[in-house]
């Protein structure tokens, strides 16, 4: 059925206007206290470009003493961050923390920023430059406010970030060791425990480090034993540990630490 005249008019005439009707303009409004209301009226409407424009804009307008700033700093890191933009909001923060290290929203920002740079690094096989880039926000956190409720939350994102770190060191030592490669993991293995010493991996690592040293066609029974002792020092009431790694005095270990003197070189006996 065709739509009546009149009606047809009014539906183009309707198109038009919206189609000339001009978007969110920074510049229209009188003042900066008026485009703040303005930008934070599209943010809490869920317009993120707009709010994104109207604080950008604010960012660059405003005087450095001006107490909207590092609010504007703020709101445009995250309205970014809501965007799913996490490089712009992760710059976004680090500037507000960066230009303003004595404001009360400094120590949270370094921690969003710090998430954000992370939410680009979810691989660990990929490039951690991310990675690398959150640690610091982390860190600045941790060193510039120590008393910040913050850096609790800063000291266990950094130490997830090493985590991740370490599971690929890891995992490229268990690659030699499924393919015999003994010496090749223990460098991978030994990396993990002196880079990443905090970590769960390092407690896996030296596991599978003892594994290898104990191993018939390597000799390293002295290494095993050394490194069952930094198990047994560092995990002490660990199972694992515990059944792998007896403690001096068990029969187990009594077994090992013989066989380990057994195997170190002996010296020639004088002429």
């Amino acid at each position: 059925m065709k739509a009546s005249r009149p009606v047809a008019a009014a539906l183009i005439a309707a198109v038009t206007l919206a189609a000339c009707r001009p978007g969110f303009q920074p510049r229209a409004f009188p003042s900066s206290i008026a485009l703040f209301k303005a930008s934070m009226t599209e943010y809490n409407a869920k317009r993120y470009d707009n709010a994104v424009t109207g604080f950008e804009r604010l960012t660059l307008d405003l005087a450095a003493r001006d107490t909207l700033l590092p609010l504007s700093h703020w709101y445009l890191a995250q309205a970014h961050e809501l965007k799913g933009e996490h490089l712009l909001a992760a710059s976004s923060y680090a500037r507000l923390a960066e230009s303003f290290p004595d404001d009360s929203l400094a120590p949270r920002a370094l921690l969003l920023a710090g998430r954000s740079y992370s939410e680009l690094w979810r691989r660990p096989d990929l490039d951690p430059t991310y990675g690398d880039l959150a640690q610091i926000q982390f860190r600045q956190l941790a060193t510039l406010y120590p008393d910040s409720p913050y850096k609790k939350q800063a000291d266990s994102a950094s130490l997830d970030i090493d985590e991740r770190k370490a599971s690929k060191d890891f995992e490229n030592g268990m690659y030699y060791v499924r393919r015999k490669g003994y010496e090749s993991s223990l460098i991978y293995f030994k990396d993990v425990v002196k880079d990443y010493p905090l970590t769960k991996t390092a407690h896996d690592a030296l596991i599978e480090m003892v594994k290898v040293y104990r191993r018939p066609e390597l000799k390293y029974l002295p290494e095993a034993a050394e490194t069952c002792l930094t198990l047994r020092t560092a995990y002490p009431v660990d199972a694992t540990v515990g059944a792998l790694c007896p403690a001096p005095g068990n029969a187990a270990a009594d077994s090992t630490q013989v066989k380990a003197k057994n195997a170190a070189p002996r010296k020639k006996p004088a002429d």
